[in-house]
């Protein structure tokens, strides 16, 4: 389980596959629900990629 703040890898990311191989920070304060379905909220993946939402087996912590 993550938390806000951690850096994680991303290995790979439906909803941007531009995001895999780089890292980020988990911006959720509580773990996803129904409104991310499910997803967590990544950002500082880098200077063209906004936020990305990736599922928990998508992200290893970095």
């Amino acid at each position: 389980m993550f938390q806000a703040g951690d850096r994680v890898r991303i290995v790979s990311c439906e909803d941007d596959p531009r995001a895999a191989g780089r890292t980020g920070r988990i911006v959720d304060e509580v773990p996803p629900g129904l409104l991310t379905g499910g997803r967590w909220t990544v950002h500082g993946i880098g200077l063209l990629i906004g936020p990305a939402l990736c599922r928990t087996h998508e992200l290893r912590p970095a």
